[in-house]
């Protein structure tokens, strides 16, 4: 009977701490892959297979596109890919953002579900918003366990939080904990293989194709929300214990993640209507001096007035900005 071989971690905010914990503390002899996403920035280089290589006995690295996965290896997502899982090799893909990053822990946790079912573990670690949220459902859909570290260890709680109030996880545990809770469930019998969820399968195809999603093949239903990166209609796909949204294109967002990216992308408009202001501040006065030049003191009065309230329109539109991101800015450990 096959074990629990198939490991997939998920962190962000505060994970490269985590991870390097974490991986230091696997046995040697761990008879299961490991797959890791961290979200990292899509321009720059990543030491992460470095950093959890010499953190514990377990070699680490970037996989490259269609290798042959192993037993006792860690796999790394590169930037800007999303790592994949299929039942032997490893894919990377660069598919449709999900929750605004790209490595996501959800199109990783999906692949694995599909492909590997009732022999996936899939663990959720410090970061902020809810990336790998419906990854652990998928894989809990699938057969496997999901864990998640003790919200009230990590430094951000707000992935693991999001994991255990809106899927049914079978553990969470501390850091310094969860090295030996894995190495015990890799040498655990799975549970038996089970149907894999049509809606499943096809998020995971959705990851894997890098296209654009075809008429027919979405989930969920249209809602009146428009995609922040697109700006095409949001499908409301409807789970147990959760909400959440993907668009034709193929990018997802879980509750907190598109509440985040709204975010964004009204702090992006006010700052165009800012800059936009502070030029026309340029353009009034250069008027005004213009008309005083030629003596036309009226004009120049009308121009001095309209720079004037471009100003306030600035400062105003600024002090939103201001209080957005005040209302906004996260905690850690809050």
């Amino acid at each position: 009977m096959r074990e629990h071989d198939i490991i997939v971690i998920a962190a962000s905010a505060g994970g490269v701490e985590a991870l390097m914990r974490l991986c230091g503390g696997l046995p040697a002899d761990l008879p299961a892959a490991v797959f890791v996403v961290q979200h990292v920035s899509p321009a720059s280089p990543s030491a992460m297979p470095q950093l959890l290589g010499r953190s514990g006995p377990l070699p680490a690295c970037h996989p490259a596109d269609g290798e042959v996965f192993r037993r006792g290896q860690i796999y790394v997502a590169p930037p800007d890919r999303h790592l994949l899982v299929t039942p032997d090799r490893v894919l990377l893909r660069r598919g449709p953002q999900e929750n605004r990053t790209r490595p996501a822990a959800d199109p990783l946790f999906r692949s694995a579900a599909v492909h590997h079912g009732p022999s996936v573990i899939g663990l959720v670690l410090t970061g902020l918003l809810d990336d790998g949220t419906a990854g652990l459902i998928a894989v809990k859909r699938c057969g496997g366990i999901s864990l998640v570290q003790d919200p009230d260890d990590a430094l951000w709680p707000d992935m693991p939080r999001n994991a255990l109030l809106r899927d049914s996880v079978d553990q969470r545990a501390s850091l310094a904990e969860l090295p030996a809770l894995l190495a015990r469930l890799a040498r655990e019998p799975a549970g038996p293989v089970l149907s894999v969820p049509d809606d499943v399968v096809l998020e995971a195809r959705i990851a894997e194709q890098e296209s654009t999603v075809s008429q027919g093949t979405t989930v969920g239903t249209p809602s009146r929300l428009s995609c922040p990166q697109c700006g095409g209609v949001l499908n409301e796909i409807e789970e147990p214990k959760s909400v959440r949204f993907r668009c034709q294109t193929g990018h997802a967002y879980g509750p907190e993640s598109l509440a985040a990216a709204q975010v964004d992308g009204l702090e992006h408009a006010l700052a165009a209507a800012v800059r936009t202001h502070r030029e026309r501040v340029v353009l009034f006065r250069r008027m005004a001096d213009a008309a005083r030049a030629r003596g036309m003191k009226s004009a120049a009065a009308r121009w001095e007035s309209k720079a004037t309230e471009a100003e306030d329109s600035a400062a105003l539109i600024g002090g939103a900005i201001f209080a957005l991101k005040e209302a906004t800015e996260p905690e850690p450990g809050g």
